[in-house]
């Protein structure tokens, strides 16, 4: 079946969505896609079919919100069916089924249910990240004038602000929280300001020791985003805002305010309650390199693994490892621990996982931790995060045969001191699920002498305690504002996560005994 071009799945997608999310789709959603043909519908795999459909995701949804808003579109889109927290999921989960359920709209998980299910089988999961560096507004983001420029103020997540982000064309977008006057009722609106709003400006290297830092990223750092000489021509004091006193709109920068306003066709900035806003690079993702064979982006870590997950799940025919549950997770707020509700760290996976086996266990069996122990059991996690690719510049920070390479497959990421979940039994199942699909694995380990970092594997595999790998797409330049990886690196992770969802249960079969 050829695979829907992304405007027929935007269009989809709004037919399938409540009244009450009826409002027009931003473009972020789908832009539209050079190929419309699945490269999983051929018998030879093309990774490359990808590679333009990954920067075009990429370029349209800059934040995790509106990236989480693609996502879940295209998965309604494709007879998915939102389910809600609050409700009760026993009397609506069937066997064939597809559902997906999010929190604080940035995060999500998506699932299928076979049409073999029976409860206590396993949940095939591949899971990660979709937060990404940035900068974020701060709560009261606007600042007195000084010497003529007009500032933001902005707070790093995790480590944004880096070097990396001086004199970068950088601009606004996230979600706006706001009253409807007529309901009373608060509705949340995607923003993305496509223009350069705001640079962080480096100080010139011909004023000596001041130009080399280090830099205070509270002073120091601060972007500017426009030009206010008023006060070169007036006597008077600060304006007063022209919004109500003790509004959320009054606390904000004002020309910010009616940009934003008008974007979203706000008559009235007092009814906006709050916001989340923040920086991203402006420039697009594209396809670089003399022969196309890269891919240059912003926060490829790790909406790269994110992109590979979904359009796996998608692929992934119903006919293959029909007994189980096939499974992706996209969370929150790993770059600094995943503590929130919408983190890794969370219930979400857990209560999830907890729902589908009450609602399908058997009604002669009463559903308890027996049964919710067998479906752990019986279920496998792929933690899936980007990982460092080896850069030509700096071998001699790479261990000899951990170095993965661009444009060669997914790697498997090993850490002798449980920052990782891979062991010998998750290395050889996934060993055996890319010999059935055809992919090649890599390996990647940390030096003796330097500091590993971290993923959700081992939270969220301690916590639920299924067996669990830790793999993924090798990039450059991780936590810098541009990466890059491989033109063929998001088919390729396609195609290694489509194989473990659709050999799932016959590699499981090998691997009874663990």
């Amino acid at each position: 079946m050829a695979k829907k071009s992304f405007i027929e799945l935007r269009e989809a997608a709004l037919a399938h969505r409540p009244a009450s999310q009826t409002d027009p789709l931003p473009d972020h959603v789908y832009p539209t896609r050079a190929t419309t043909v699945s490269p999983s519908s051929t018998t030879s795999f093309d990774p490359s079919a990808y590679s333009q459909p990954y920067c075009d995701f990429m370029t349209a949804n800059p934040t995790i919100f509106h990236a989480v808003d693609a996502f879940t579109a295209q998965l309604e889109s494709e007879g998915y069916k939102r389910l809600h927290e609050r409700e009760s999921w026993t009397n609506k989960l069937v066997r064939g089924g597809k559902y997906y359920c999010t929190r604080n709209s940035s995060a999500f998980i998506a699932f299928s249910v076979g049409k073999e299910y029976r409860s206590g089988n396993g949940v095939a999961i591949v899971a990660g990240h979709i937060d990404a560096l940035t900068a974020k507004l701060k709560p009261v983001s606007k600042l007195p004038t000084k010497a003529g420029f007009v500032q933001l103020g902005v707070a790093p997540y995790a480590g944004a602000l880096n070097e990396t982000w001086w004199d970068r064309d950088l601009s606004i977008g996230g979600r706006v929280l706001v009253r409807d006057p007529s309901s009373g009722k608060i509705e949340s609106k995607l923003v993305k300001l496509d223009w350069p709003i705001a640079r962080v400006p480096t100080l010139a290297p011909h004023f000596g020791a001041p130009s080399q830092g280090p830099f205070n990223k509270e002073t120091q750092m601060v972007p500017i985003i426009g030009v206010d000489n008023s006060d070169l021509f007036s006597t008077s004091a600060n304006t007063p805002s022209a919004f109500q006193p003790g509004s959320f709109a009054a606390t904000q920068p004002e020309k910010l305010v009616r940009v934003i306003s008008r974007e979203l066709q706000i008559h009235d900035p007092n009814t906006i309650v709050s916001w989340e806003l923040e920086l991203y690079d402006s420039q697009p993702a594209q396809l670089g390199g003399l022969e196309k064979d890269l891919i240059f982006a912003g926060r490829i870590d790790d909406k790269l693994c994110c992109y590979a997950a979904q359009e796996a799940l998608l692929a992934s025919p119903d006919s293959t490892s029909s007994a189980s549950i096939k499974m992706v997770g996209m969370f929150d707020d790993e770059e600094i621990g995943s503590l929130l509700r919408q983190g890794a760290r969370s219930n979400f996976m857990s209560s999830i996982i907890e729902r589908i086996t009450e609602a399908f266990a058997d009604p002669a069996a009463a559903y308890g931790p027996n049964l919710l122990s067998q479906t752990v059991a019986n279920s496998f996690l792929v933690s899936s995060d980007v990982i460092h690719a080896v850069n030509p510049n700096f071998l001699n920070v790479y261990l000899e045969n951990h170095a993965p390479r661009l444009n060669v497959g997914v790697a498997v990421s090993a850490d002798s001191n449980g920052h990782m979940t891979t062991d010998s039994v998750s290395h050889g199942f996934m060993k055996r699920v890319a010999d059935k699909c055809g992919a090649t694995l890599q390996v990647f380990q940390i030096r003796n002498d330097s500091r590993s970092g971290g993923t959700i594997g081992p939270m969220t595999s301690a916590r639920i305690g299924m067996r669990a790998i830790d793999m993924g797409i090798p990039q450059l330049s991780m936590h810098s504002i541009r990466a890059t990886t491989g033109s063929l690196d998001p088919g390729l992770g396609v195609k290694l996560f489509k194989g473990f969802f659709d050999h799932f249960e016959e590699v499981d079969a090998e691997f009874a005994a663990f």
